[in-house]
């Protein structure tokens, strides 16, 4: 198949460090290339592809700047995308982005497939996407679909990652691990209480928006003392490999209803159970008492630290391998493909 994919602007594919979905595209991108499908990557000019690259922008624009200036450089790129597809056909469009993709339908002219990365429990969002309802989406998760049900969702299509990435480590070392952003709602605070509580070394390695940065300066700064609490700031591919294949396991203290948490499957990949919130899409990726435990509270959280022993490190090795990969996901997103094209 000839497919089109495109890509949030403000990250390069795939991210030097920080970004989910940015992330998700490289690898479904290097799937679909493998398996010998036409496929072109529509993205910032410094992403690096094995399939063909078309950069809509000369570099990705990251979080700086206002959040208007970065819309409006999203707006601006949509348009030279719009040129793109109507000089060149393809078979489908998998839209990363969101609704704003899909205020150029009419100028694209082909079947679009919309995934959507975020949750959409925003007023604002939630009115723009009903205005596409009928058009197909895809869910990362079941949980994302509560906020907004009347979408027309084809499937639900869990992400998945390349093992080769991710080498399974079966001696690990004694700290937890705090993967993510800087952000209340990823729970950092709660990742620093329950070490503190539990006496364990707590290394961090987290994004910092210039929205967030404050929250950052005031509440986590003061308590990272380099010795039981431990701030590497953001890391890139190796760095999170290495951080997640050392560490006795993951915390999750999630705040909010996360669309799904590829930080979760990254460290299960390499076998480091997960202690999480009981949050959004984390009950459908952990396996409760299996591959880590799923928690109500900060105190149960740290109650489940004594009983990670009782986890075995294959056991989330061997979850991934049978949900989570590069693979499934690559043959779920075709088969919608082939079906959207045969009824264009």
């Amino acid at each position: 198949m000839k497919i089109a994919l495109l890509a949030p602007f403000e990250e390069r594919v795939p991210p030097k460090k920080y970004g989910g979905t940015e992330v998700v595209v490289y690898t479904l991108a290097e799937e679909l290339h493998r398996r010998g499908h036409d496929v072109t990557v529509f993205a910032s000019g410094d992403s690096k592809v094995s399939c063909r690259l078309i950069p809509i922008v000369p570099k990705a624009f990251g979080s700086s700047g206002s959040k208007r200036m970065r819309e409006a450089y999203t707006y601006q790129a949509l348009v030279d995308v719009a040129l793109w597809l109507q000089k060149e056909k393809f078979d489908v469009l998998h839209n990363h982005i969101g609704w704003q993709a899909l205020l150029f339908k009419n100028l694209f002219k082909l079947p679009i497939l919309t995934t959507i990365h975020w949750v959409l429990d925003s007023p604002c969002e939630a009115a723009m996407y009903r205005q596409f309802q009928d058009m197909p989406f895809v869910s990362i998760s079941n949980n994302q679909r509560k906020h907004l049900p009347e979408l027309n969702y084809v499937d639900t299509i869990h992400h998945g990652l390349d093992l080769r990435q991710f080498p399974y480590n079966a001696t690990p070392g004694a700290y937890l691990a705090f993967l993510g952003r800087y952000s209340p709602v990823k729970g950092p605070l709660e990742a620093i209480e329950i070490a503190k509580r539990t006496g364990r070394r707590l290394v961090m390695a987290a994004k910092i928006n210039e929205f967030e940065r404050k929250f950052y300066e005031n509440e986590i700064k003061p308590q990272a003392d380099g010795k039981q609490i431990i701030d590497l700031g953001e890391v890139g591919m190796k760095g999170k490999v290495e951080l997640l294949s050392n560490a006795y396991a993951l915390l999750s203290p999630i705040q909010w209803e996360e669309p799904f948490g590829l930080t979760n499957i990254e460290a299960m990949a390499v076998g480091t159970p997960v202690i999480g919130m009981s949050l959004g899409a984390l009950p459908e990726v952990i396996k409760n008492g299996k591959t880590g435990f799923l928690c109500k509270s900060v105190d149960e959280m740290v109650q489940r630290v004594s009983q990670l022993d009782t986890i075995k490190r294959e056991d989330c090795r061997a979850h991934v391998e049978q949900n989570f990969t590069a693979e499934r996901m690559a043959s779920q997103y075709l088969a919608l493909y082939q079906k959207l094209a045969r009824t264009a």
